[in-house]
């Protein structure tokens, strides 16, 4: 439990933690014993699962930086953390509940803001090299080189390489990864430093199905999964339904000392990101649509009884750059800021359609082989073309008195956003979409130090969230209806949240931190999903559900080491209710007072940790209490107790190997089994009467599933 001194809300895990957990593990699963956090799993591995819960609010209402850049799609704000950097470069990783920096460069962070950095490059020659392998047919290698100094220049450079696969521990396929980290660094004068780092991904992973309560609890541990066998009009076989994204991350952060106080700090950065992802689905050989127009007859092979199997190909792809600067004065016990921050995004993506044959392949080539209409046009269910631009402005004053014991802090950033895009198909209406958004945004912090180990601080701040997804602006259809599979939502606004805060923290032998909090939604936007009929497609549609109101407290303590023994235990209490009626666009729902999906009223972990300098472990229990995963509080999922541990020997230096370790690490200690999330928050599961009298229709909710019992076993060493 690292020491923390701002006036806010804030907890963090550091090298030395990261070093003992699973070398698979990303940011998420990293977190996740933190208070206020939920980080619940999906794959033993904890590779692929970003959706985590801050306070009651999700990862696309959570802001995440990496070195200073925006690590999440600025169209959807899902994060894609383990496509940007390897867990044995990460060097912290730290969680400021309710807030954010009026500096960092995010226009999404109503929950909060996680912030990662990674490890500076070494100034001696040399490396890191680790194997994993487990359950699963889990296996990992890592391998990291240090340049140390490059000439006599100053500069220092580490480049890594890391391969991942699995199987999938329910159903056929599994995953396989390809990661590239690399890091240039140099320090001169007085506190100015250059930097510049690489990522690159490439990855292949078979989608799992996500099951309503009823099927789970009718099939037990593992719910639905993909089909092993191919036969025609078998949409649901494995190799039909694929996600494989890449991914390349390029950021260069400049620090400047100007002198006079003055410092400048500035950071360029391109985030590049594509497909595809595939599906698999059945269309109609005459009868289909395309958009709103009929397609007639198509002229395909492989068609059984008038159906043709097909593999939805969705080649999307996403560029995000930009530039985030701040200024900054220090004189006496003053400092001000003033930071500006520019982003331009692109956002192009399709859906096209290629004949499977009999024997469950697909063609080599998706474009010249795909079905076309209409004597030659590609059969298309949406066609997005996005742009997106940010600007955001902000000023802050930091004041300090009374030999620093006092801090003051006020601060306003205004965040400027437009966004505009098309869906090139016939019938679309609207045809063009998009919105502009101006939003102040002030804060204000305070903090006293009553004596060397005591701190109390409250804050005031505020934060804003523009619709997400481009199927919040168009709509999206599916060659099986000329009817959209999803529409913009219902009265769909910028989410503004203001919030409160009073803690208090203790530093020396042990460590605690309590915080009181109040938050205040409006326009609070979720994500409802649904699959799309007769595929593994998971649609989501945004929606408003109105306002609401967040009130709780957390609590995190932790034990400085005796007899190498470290205790730690953190906790948080939530009230989190919904304060409007739902809009449905023709009648309302009645959920005022209902809680809010995803908050459960308890929630926490104990841990205990143990190094010697030699023999070393932990153990971490978390509980998670029931979620409601819909707005009329209709299903909810039961409560969740998992176990995890670690436990390794280090041994003295053998040649030339630096301290050489063998770590094992358990996931799921007891085997529980359990549904850890909902994929989305719908209004209702069941179909019922407004309060006007107008039928509502129900959906189902679908859900993760709590990933079981698995273990790993690491080797390293340094050289």
């Amino acid at each position: 439990m690292p020491v923390q001194t701002a006036p806010r809300s804030q907890s963090a895990v550091t090298r030395d933690y990261i070093a003992k957990q699973s070398p698979t593990s990303n940011i998420a699963s990293l977190i996740s014993h933190l208070p206020g956090v939920l980080a619940p799993s999906v794959d033993p591995a904890g590779v692929t699962n970003d959706h985590i819960m801050l306070r009651g609010l999700n990862e696309t209402e959570t802001g995440y930086v990496f070195e200073g850049v925006p690590i999440v799609d600025p169209m959807s704000y899902a994060p894609y953390t383990a496509m940007i950097v390897d867990s044995e470069n990460i060097g912290r990783v730290q969680v400021t509940q309710g807030s954010s920096d009026l500096t960092s460069p995010l226009y999404n962070a109503v929950g909060g803001q996680i912030e990662t950095s990674e490890i500076t490059p070494a100034k001696q020659m040399g490396g890191y090299i680790a194997a994993t392998g487990g359950t699963y047919g889990m296996n990992k290698e890592f391998l990291r080189l240090n340049s140390g100094e490059i000439g006599r220049t100053g500069v220092y450079g580490f480049a890594s390489y890391s391969h991942t696969s699995y199987d999938n521990w329910r159903g056929p396929g599994g995953l396989t990864r390809h990661h590239v980290d690399a890091r240039l660094f140099k320090e001169w004068g007085d506190n100015n430093s250059a930097s510049i780092s690489f990522g690159w991904t490439a990855q292949e992973q078979v989608n799992l199905v996500s099951p309503s309560l009823a099927k789970w609890e009718a099939s037990g541990a593992t719910g639905e999964y993909e089909s092993s066998h191919y036969y025609p009009g078998n949409s649901s076989y494995y190799k039909l339904n694929q996600h494989n994204p890449d991914g390349l991350f390029i950021t260069a952060p400049l620090k400047f000392n100007l002198g006079s106080g003055l410092t400048f700090h500035t950071t360029p950065y391109l985030i590049s990101q594509h497909g595809p992802s595939i599906f698999g689905q059945n269309l109609p050989v005459t009868g289909g649509y395309f958009g709103t127009r009929s397609y007639g007859t198509l002229n395909v092979p492989y068609a059984v009884n008038g159906v043709v199997t097909t593999q939805r190909f969705d080649p999307w792809e996403q560029r995000a750059s930009g530039l985030n600067s701040t200024l900054a004065w220090v004189h006496r016990n003053n400092t001000v800021s003033l930071s500006y921050w520019y982003a331009y995004n692109t956002h192009h993506e399709y859906a096209a359609y290629s004949p499977v044959d009999y024997a469950g392949n697909t063609p080599s080539n998706y474009e010249s082989d795909s079905i076309h209409v209409f004597g030659g046009t590609q059969l298309r269910g949406y066609n997005y073309n996005f742009t997106q631009q940010v600007n955001t402005i902000s000023l802050d004053d930091t004041l300090t008195l009374f030999g620093g014991r006092l801090l003051a802090d006020a601060g306003i950033r205004a965040a400027m956003l437009t966004i505009s895009g098309t869906n090139e198909v016939p019938g679309a209406d609207p045809y063009r979409g998009g919105g502009s958004y101006f939003q102040p945004l002030p804060q204000i912090k305070l903090s006293y130090r009553l004596d060397r180990k005591n701190q109390i601080y409250i804050n005031g701040t505020t934060a804003f969230r523009a619709p997400a997804n481009v199927t919040s602006y168009v709509e999206s259809f599916s060659p099986t209806s000329a009817t959209p599979s999803s529409t913009p939502g219902v009265n769909l606004k910028p989410e503004y949240s203001i919030s409160e805060e009073v803690g208090f923290r203790h530093t020396g032998l042990y460590n605690l931190s309590v915080a009181l909090f109040n938050d205040n939604l409006t326009n609070h936007q979720l994500t409802s999903t649904t699959y799309l009929s007769g595929t593994n497609i998971l649609v989501s549609q945004s929606i408003n559900a109105g306002g609401e109101t967040i009130r709780g407290v957390q609590a995190e303590l932790g034990l400085k080491p005796w007899h190498h023994f470290s205790p730690y235990l953190s906790g948080q209490y939530l009230h989190a209710t919904t304060d409007n009626n739902y809009d449905t666009g023709t009648d309302y729902l009645p959920t005022k007072g209902k809680i809010a999906p995803e908050t459960p009223k308890f929630s926490g972990a104990v841990g205990l940790s143990y190094d010697n300098g030699h023999m070393f472990g932990n153990f971490y229990l978390n509980y998670v209490d029931k979620q409601y995963s819909t707005l009329m509080n209709d299903q909810a999922m039961h409560s969740y107790t998992v176990a995890n541990a670690t436990l390794g020997y280090r041994l003295e230096r053998i040649g030339f190997a630096k301290s050489p370790q063998i770590m094992l690490n358990i996931v799921n200690i007891g085997d529980n089994h359990y549904l850890s999330s909902p994929t989305g928050d719908n209004p209702t599961a069941v179909a019922r009467k407004g309060i006007f009298g107008t039928s509502v229709s129900g959906s189902e909710p679908t859900y993760n599933i709590g990933a079981p019992f698995s273990a790993y076993v690491s080797v390293s060493t340094g050289f």
